[in-house]
């Protein structure tokens, strides 16, 4: 097998591992999974893999993603996180369930599915105060109204998203919320709801927690599934594989440099006048990766050498307990913006590969010569 660089390399069996253990984990207490397939822009043999271990359905945010995986001839339920008023025609051909806070948007996607001679199912997205999307629950009962009298629309359920642009952590009050507002619905309108979408991956530690999950029965799980994180604290959910995906670069520069640039400072690339110390000559690597491949921040080291600064197409790393030289390989863990980015970027390939958990930690770059032996051998 050819290696590419730089490459991310990632490990199907972890991930169906992750989710197997969140669906047997969350089933325990009666709460489906919906594996969440943005990060990796609904990449097909990752989704494969999600359903293997047991997801319900796949939920996404771009509806080109849904497009790609039902060509590719995956066969699940589609959940679309955001429905964009422009979009709702193909929202209906290609989702499933799609989640909505807007009558206008609810008034289009029955306008189409009528067309399309659909029933077109919903889930309303409840605010309970992180301030992403939401409908107030003051508002709830008259919102309710106005979309059962949509002839082509049908109310899924209802949800709420938290931990995301406010950083509210989901707990008993506003869980015990959402499953008032649950038994309310289905009193005053006498309709039966079958999903009630909790939250995301930051909904772990209330479920540990908490003596009654009440009517919550659904997850959306991206982060948990993927990196093995829950994303309150950013902590390893116990048995996860954290390891599913690796960013491997190139060393193309190695030199002892001075650690204190020379001559007039001003602005650098993108605008800041940078600061630095003189801490003498160190050894410096640069790797081809760079603003435009990553996001920098979120990349740590798996052979512990610091990263320095980058520009567009290059990151500039101390390495000064470390033998690299050019054309060895650094690996990189990525929290869940970087795999973000890396699945986006058209210049990092995306390879499959089997490894376990310690294989990052006991090779964590690959030698030139090391390379060229694989290659030859594959």
């Amino acid at each position: 097998m050819k290696l590419f660089l730089p490459r991310i390399e990632i490990s199907l069996p972890q991930i169906r591992d992750n989710a197997r253990m969140l669906t047997d984990l969350y089933g325990q207490k009666g709460i489906s999974v919906m594996g969440v397939s943005k990060a990796v822009l609904g990449e097909t043999s990752i989704v494969e893999a999600m359903l293997q271990g047991g997801v319900r359905y796949i939920a996404d945010s771009r509806i080109e993603n849904i497009e790609k995986m039902k060509a590719a001839g995956i066969s699940t339920q589609f959940v679309l996180l955001r429905t964009p008023l422009s979009q709702a025609e193909s929202v209906v051909k290609s989702a499933d369930i799609s989640l909505n806070t807007e009558l206008e948007t609810l008034k289009k996607l029955s306008y189409y599915a009528k067309g399309q001679n659909k029933i077109h199912r919903v889930i309303l997205m409840i605010e309970l105060g992180d301030l992403r999307e939401g409908i107030l629950p003051c508002d709830i009962p008259r919102f309710v109204k106005k979309t059962l009298a949509l002839p082509h629309i049908k109310i899924a359920g209802i949800g709420c998203n938290l931990a995301c642009y406010g950083g509210v952590k989901p707990d008993d009050n506003n869980m015990h919320e959402l499953s008032h507002l649950f038994d309310s619905i289905e009193k005053e309108f006498h309709i039966g709801l079958a999903i009630i979408s909790g939250g995301n991956s930051a909904n772990y530690e209330w479920y540990k927690s908490t003596k009654d999950v009440g009517n919550i029965n659904n997850l959306r799980l991206g982060e948990s599934i993927l990196l093995g994180l829950e994303t309150v604290n950013r902590k390893t959910i116990p048995g996860l594989h954290t390891g599913a995906f690796q960013l491997v670069a190139e060393v193309i520069e190695s030199k002892k440099k001075p650690s204190l640039p020379f001559g007039e400072i001003g602005q650098d690339a993108f605008g800041n006048v940078p600061v630095f110390q003189d801490q003498g000559i160190h050894q410096r690597v640069i790797i081809a990766l760079g603003k435009q491949d990553i996001l920098v921040s979120s990349l740590k080291s798996n052979n512990r050498v610091e990263i320095l600064g980058s520009s567009s197409d290059h990151i500039i790393m101390d390495c000064n307990n470390k033998n690299l030289r050019v054309g060895d390989e650094v690996n990189f863990n990525l929290d869940y913006g970087g795999l973000l980015a890396a699945m986006t970027s058209p210049f990092i390939k995306k390879q499959f590969v089997n490894r376990n958990d310690h294989a990052a930690a006991e090779y964590p770059y690959r030698t030139a010569a090391h390379r060229n032996s694989t290659d030859l051998a594959n």
